[in-house]
């Protein structure tokens, strides 16, 4: 059975992970989110759900501002073509549906069938801001949070710095 917000809310609370949620309207896209924020401090984030051709999954969390070159991760990654996967594909394996993905949404990835890819910079803002499984709120957590709850999950995430000239780029970081 998936998660919801308040399940997710409480499972932080039982990792020691401190966490400030927001409620709002829905956001569907960085620009809804940049509009209603306000003064909301720390990092703000976009969060890929990605398939590549030959089935693998992927999550992509970085800065929402960050743009991502899909050709350019799928060369860093030693994978084929990626491509966004289906909205019923996201809500069998994360538990969320579009405009509410998030790194969060780990925590129904039970049988890790999802890589997590991470933006280095991202890792350095505090604290991070994602959905909590709905888009109707905003949850922050510390970085080192947010790395403790994946780790949780059950995930390794790879850490690229995506300001890296392309041959730096594929050098994983470690986590943490």
């Amino acid at each position: 059975m998936a998660y919801t917000p308040d399940r997710l809310l409480a499972r932080l609370g039982e990792l020691g992970i401190p966490y400030t949620n927001h409620r709002h309207p829905p956001l569907f896209t960085v620009a809804d989110s940049k509009a209603l924020r306000g003064t909301l401090p720390g990092g703000h984030c976009k969060s890929l759900f990605l398939k590549g051709k030959r089935g693998e999954l992927y999550l992509v969390v970085a800065l929402e501002d960050r743009a991502i070159d899909l050709k350019r991760l799928r060369k860093t990654l030693g994978t084929g073509s990626l491509s966004f996967g289906g909205p019923e594909l996201l809500f069998e394996i994360l538990g969320v549906r579009p405009g509410a993905v998030t790194p969060f949404g780990l925590v129904n990835d039970t049988e890790r069938k999802v890589a997590v890819v991470l933006d280095s910079a991202m890792l350095a803002r505090d604290p991070l801001n994602y959905h909590p499984l709905t888009n109707d709120m905003t949850t922050a957590v510390p970085s080192q949070g947010l790395l403790a709850f994946i780790a949780a999950c059950g995930h390794v995430p790879r850490v690229l710095d995506f300001d890296a000239p392309d041959d730096a780029a594929s050098e994983p970081k470690p986590a943490g």
